[in-house]
């Protein structure tokens, strides 16, 4: 199968998962553009919320009634993509550098729900890509000073479209945090989180329920929830 088949297949698996008349998160990637598409096909009655800016704007071209994420606390179901997730359900999300609303989205969600192809599978993670930090500026210089105290490599995320760095929708600065090695993935979540300044980390450690792996010779699934058989068609 093509990469787009092996997206549009995992897309149409996540329609399993979406109950009519519920509120739900989408967000970024080619793979949740096609759900919104298999959305708009099935007739599904759903609201949607998104921390990206694209989806948003596809979700109100095919007509799915969008919500305003600050109008909802509660979610029944989110699905996002990913850079990199293991067997332990930790994930790395570091390219669209939104993922402090993408994390704020899966805590809302009773389920969070990555799709990804089985490349990105790991059975821990690599780090080959960074951890992104969104820092208040005034916290820069500390920050990076803290990234290298334990163990990594800061470079401030830049554009050639912008002068100066890369700012998230709040006009936070982007720093990515490049790390040979890690041992405890959820210990490092916590030393980087704790730091003065830093708004948030775009490593997953407690978000991640479900997901659903595309490879050539079907969609497998894997869950922290006991799964029924004949529940994913």
């Amino acid at each position: 199968m093509k990469d787009d088949e092996l997206k549009q297949a995992c897309a149409k698996a996540a329609l399993t998962f979406i109950e009519d008349g519920t509120v739900i998160g989408l967000g970024g990637g080619s793979t949740v553009s096609y759900l919104i598409g298999y959305i708009k096909e099935s007739g599904i009655n759903v609201k949607v919320v998104t921390p990206s800016f694209k989806t948003r704007m596809l979700c109100l071209k095919s007509g799915l009634n969008v919500l305003h994420t600050g109008s909802v606390s509660k979610l029944a179901v989110a699905f996002d993509g990913c850079d990199e997730v293991d067997e332990d359900f930790n994930a790395l999300k570091s390219g669209g550098g939104i993922h402090t609303r993408e994390k704020l989205v899966a805590r809302m969600a009773d389920r969070y729900i990555l799709l990804a192809d089985a490349g990105k599978v790991v059975n821990h993670l690599t780090f080959q890509k960074p951890v992104v930090l969104e820092v208040l500026e005034d916290a820069l210089a500390y920050t990076e000073a803290e990234a290298v105290r334990l163990g990594g490599r800061a470079v401030l995320r830049r554009s050639e479209a912008k002068d100066g760095y890369t700012a998230t929708e709040d006009g936070n600065p982007l720093l990515d945090i490049f790390f040979s090695h890690v041992d405890n993935i959820s210990e490092l979540q916590l030393q980087l989180k704790s730091i003065p300044g830093v708004v948030e980390t775009s490593l997953f450690t407690e978000e991640v329920t479900d997901v659903l792996i595309a490879a050539e010779d079907g969609i497998s699934w894997l869950s922290k929830y006991p799964i029924t058989e004949g529940e994913l068609q």
